[in-house]
Parts: C-alpha cells; structure tokens; sequence
C-alpha cells in the first residue's frame, strides 16, 4: 500500500526550501511588461527585411543558376565546335593523301575516312570515260524548216 506524502512530512525534510511568495505592485508590473514588449517592438520591421532578404537572396540564387546553365551551354557548344574542327582537320588530311575530295569523306575516324577514300578511287578506276555514241556523235540529218513543219514531217512519217 502506497500512501502520500503529507505537508508535515515535506516540511520536515531538510532538502525543501521555502520561499515567501513574492508580491508585485502593479508598477512593478506595468515596467516589467513594458521591457518585455520593447524588446519586440521592431518585430513586424525585422519581419519585412527579413522577407526582402530571403527575396533578394532567391532571386540572386536564380540568377546564379541561370548564368551556371548558360556557362555549361557554352561550354558544351565549344565541345561540339573543337570535336567538329578535329574531324575537319582529320578529313583534309586524308584527302590531301588520297586525292579524295574532303567534301565526299563522310567517316567519323581516320580508318573510316581511309576506307571510303580507297572505295572511292576503286570505283573512279572502273569508270572508262565518256559513254560511247552510236553514231559517233555527229550530225548525220539535216533539218529543214521551221518547228511546226519538221513536226509534220515527222509525224507523217510516224504515223504513216
């Protein structure tokens, strides 16, 4: 069985301290809420600045981002531009050694380039010149009159 403690046995003990209660005027009071509340006066001011600060600091953050991306664009554009000029450098070269024009090499790599160079002197080596003319290539009718009377002729010839 549990029991309480009673008053006479707090007051007994040699740890409890007692303390008179302290009175307060109402002075007293009114100065003592008066330094509280002076403390925050300036609350709802500290607030605004605050909000402007986190603004300004938001806006500037994104400007920073932005100016991040655009740098990384320029810098993946410049990238692009120095892979392509190596290719155009690496087809030159091999167009001066092969006698291909740079402009038919279309690989991505030196043997690619290489390759299609000697495909395309091998196809060139096959080609044996102008075509050949059944008649030779000269004038053998002669014609008389103007348009409307050679498509008389003609047609009548034709279709008999």
């Amino acid at each position: 069985m549990v029991t309480e403690p009673t008053n006479q046995d707090v007051i007994a003990t040699p740890n409890a301290e007692q303390k008179e209660p302290q009175t307060f005027t109402q002075e007293d009071v009114n100065r003592i809420v008066a330094n509280r509340v002076s403390k925050y006066s300036d609350y709802e001011e500290l607030k605004e600045k605050a909000a402007k600060f986190d603004a300004a600091e938001e806006a500037s953050k994104t400007e920073l981002q932005k100016a991040q991306e655009k740098a990384a664009a320029l810098e993946a554009e410049l990238e692009n531009r120095k892979k392509a000029d190596a290719l155009r450098v690496m087809r030159e070269e091999v167009s001066k050694e092969t006698g291909v024009p740079a402009a038919l090499l279309t690989g991505a790599t030196e043997d690619e380039c290489r390759s299609q160079a000697n495909g395309i002197i091998e196809f060139k080596s096959q080609q044996t010149g102008y075509p050949v003319v059944k008649d030779g290539g000269e004038v053998t009718a002669t014609v008389k009159g103007t348009p409307k009377e050679q498509f008389k002729q003609w047609a009548s010839e034709v279709l008999g």
